[in-house]
């Protein structure tokens, strides 16, 4: 393990880089070591109207990084044996959950393994809020969730605990039991329980304390052509991604896990429980490492170069957000941003490779990038006969042809790099059909169906 102040000019320069090629407004970034906060920092702006710059302080809303403190939540009233992991969730809600006669308990909706695939009620809620004409669908309480959801029973594909599907809804009914068992609303109780005692004075979950807030980042949507607009935050959403934060208190959120519970001599809750968390229980379909897992609110990795690692990130379209450690390392990052280019998720997973000593270039996706972005260009066919153009989108290629009467874009998705050769493929009718892009000393040639192009610019 390596000092990061060492590494600090290539971490920053890594983030002014990112964030300048996907036209991300603001990032905010904190270290933890041995839980003590060791490096925090803004970058961009937090209002590009104004010209106000982003700082370690400056507000975003964290999305679902709130299921973590809803699982914090459960575990208090579950040490306090007010409430079992194995209780059937319709006894504390108003809601017949019985996917083929089994019933969903506690656990499965903090591990998404409920057997029942996402509603949508966020992605519509978030869009409809965000002005999609094509979208409303107006949630303000957790009731209007549960009005929203009753059929979800008849949604389901699997028994409870066979399979995860990950299930924004699922939290929203763990907020409204930590209200009915605690006796006063969901946001209130973590406010008393876990923001006052970690010292997060400038975590909120109500709109009008953050927006009274000097520094708070203003929330942007980039759109597809990178444009930069304006946005909202979605009031509304709280047990499953409505907190509004900083990197400095979410750094001392952090150090309560790095101590197993504990914060300056204040117990939060047990070791046991933190452990708990901190299990994987049901495999995740979105892989980066391998094995990845979900827990009770985070992610799982087993093997990040041989090291456990503790994540989640969160999204509301207009904040995106990413809070990793690594217990055994004593070391978390805590990543917040304003708007949706840069994945926050990939700065936290550069920023903890430094530490660790390792290569950050070779990290997955950064390989990624760097053949995709290799890849992108301009393609000619035999003299110039066909123009074909490869373009960036996110994780994958388009290839397009441009003409009045063959004007098209196909995707191209990656399936394995060798030496020389990097293999994709695309679907023509029902047939996969392989694309190969050839490395030479003079360019880089295109195999695509019949023709072969060869990269101009």
């Amino acid at each position: 393990m390596v000092g990061l102040m060492d590494k600090a000019s290539e971490l920053e320069s890594f983030i002014l880089d990112k964030i300048s090629e996907t036209r991300l407004p603001g990032v905010s970034l904190a270290v933890v070591k041995d839980s003590e906060l060791i490096y925090a920092r803004g970058f961009g702006f937090r209002d590009i109207e104004s010209g106000l710059p982003a700082s370690p302080d400056t507000l975003y809303g964290i999305g679902s990084v709130t299921k973590s403190f809803t699982a914090l939540a459960i575990m208090q009233l579950v040490e306090e044996g007010k409430l079992s992991l194995e209780d059937p969730v319709e006894r504390y809600v108003p809601l017949k959950l019985r996917p083929f006669k089994e019933p969903v308990r506690i656990h499965h909706l903090l591990t998404h393994s409920s057997g029942i695939p996402a509603l949508a009620y966020a992605e519509a809620f978030i869009r409809g809020f965000l002005g999609d004409p094509n979208s409303w669908l107006p949630v303000a309480k957790p009731e209007d969730v549960l009005t929203f959801m009753k059929d979800a029973e008849e949604w389901a594909v699997a028994k409870p605990g066979e399979k995860f599907f990950y299930l924004n809804e699922g939290y929203v009914l763990l907020g409204y039991i930590v209200s009915k068992i605690s006796g006063i609303k969901y946001e209130d109780y973590v406010v008393q329980r876990i923001l006052k005692p970690l010292d997060m004075h400038r975590t909120f979950f109500y709109g009008d304390k953050a927006q009274s807030d000097p520094d708070k980042a203003t929330p942007y949507i980039i759109d597809e052509d990178k444009k930069i607009i304006v946005g909202r935050f979605p009031h509304g959403i709280t047990s499953d991604g409505g907190l509004i934060s900083n990197v400095v208190d979410l750094s001392k959120y952090i150090s309560m896990y790095l101590n197993k519970g504990e914060y300056k001599g204040r117990r939060i809750v047990a070791k046991e429980y933190i452990d708990m968390m901190e299990t994987p229980y049901i495999e995740v379909p979105f892989r980066m490492f391998g094995g990845e897992g979900y827990g009770y609110g985070w992610i799982i990795t087993p093997d990040f170069h041989g090291r456990k690692l503790v994540s989640h990130s969160g999204s509301v379209l207009v904040y995106t957000a990413y809070v990793g450690y690594m217990p055994e390392e004593k070391i978390g990052v805590a990543v917040l941003a304003n708007g949706n280019g840069y994945p926050p998720s990939y700065i936290g997973l550069y920023t903890l490779a430094l530490i660790l000593g390792l290569k950050a270039e070779d990290l997955p996706f950064l390989k990624m990038e760097r053949l995709l972005k290799k890849l992108e260009g301009v393609y000619e066919s035999y003299k110039g006969t066909l123009k074909a153009e490869v373009k960036r989108r996110n994780g994958y290629l388009t290839l397009g042809f441009k003409g009045k009467y063959m004007a098209r874009e196909i995707p191209l998705f990656p399936e394995k790099k060798e030496d020389n050769v990097a293999l994709f493929y695309t679907i023509s009718g029902v047939r996969k059909l392989e694309v190969e892009f050839r490395f030479k000393e003079d360019g880089v040639e295109l195999l695509y169906e019949r023709y072969k192009l060869v990269k101009h610019s």
